[in-house]
């Protein structure tokens, strides 16, 4: 049901305004893909003018990237906890690695929206703010790249630091590369279904993902090694 807000009246009230705003879109998100989301669905369930939404935000878009920086920072933070209980410290190189591939896969399969998100990131998302809000969420995704990156050394020390950022940012592009294919359209979906040999296309995200960080991380090393 959408509330009905009073003018903002003090930087409380602003802030608390743009927290509505953020956890209505995040709300939307569980119930529909990200190409779903508008500014007018928005705005009736918020309870604010369209025009009073864009004072807080400038664009639907940077409403979610600022969503999209949030759930990467919940990422790494679930990431602290679960890759030393998942990980044997004194485990062959090789070993670590593919667990590591395998825990970032299962956490990522786990935020469905955070995926979702990614895959819009650099077609959709970074398409409608200004440089302003682009060069913020920037900082902030440098930043959290920068945390994933010596996380993964901490776990995974044979890799260096800048091949860990690569590993980081290939493991960001992949993951929306591989969630937009794992989610075909309707139409793809009927092909499938009518023509059984068409279906050996289909990736399943999980499994998919977790080889491929494999791959990654395993070149890397490779590299390093050599």
């Amino acid at each position: 049901m959408a509330t009905t807000f009073q003018r903002a009246r003090n930087e409380e009230q602003r802030a608390q305004r743009r927290k509505a705003i953020l956890d209505t879109a995040a709300a939307m998100l569980t119930e529909m893909p990200v190409a779903q989301v508008s500014l007018n669905e928005l705005s009736r369930r918020v309870g604010l003018a369209k025009s009073n939404v864009l004072r807080y935000f400038e664009s639907r878009e940077a409403v979610l990237l600022e969503l999209l920086d949030a759930a990467c920072q919940e990422l790494v933070e679930h990431l602290r906890t679960t890759l030393p209980e998942a990980l044997d410290a004194a485990a062959p190189v090789t070993g670590r690695a593919d667990r590591i591939a395998a825990v970032i896969a299962s956490a990522l399969a786990e935020r469905p929206v955070l995926c979702d998100l990614i895959g819009a990131q650099a077609a959709v998302l970074e398409r409608n703010v200004s440089p302003q809000v682009a060069a913020e969420y920037k900082r902030s995704a440098i930043a959290g790249a920068m945390a994933m990156a010596e996380l993964v050394r901490t776990h995974l020390p044979e890799l260096g630091e800048h091949d860990a950022l690569r590993f980081t940012g290939g493991m960001i592009m992949v993951t929306g590369a591989v969630w937009t294919h794992a989610h075909p359209s309707a139409a793809m979906l009927a092909a499938y279904e009518a023509d059984p040999a068409l279906a050996a296309m289909r990736l399943d995200f999980p499994s998919t993902l977790r080889q491929t960080l494999e791959v990654l991380l395993s070149g890397l090393l490779a590299r390093a090694a050599g």
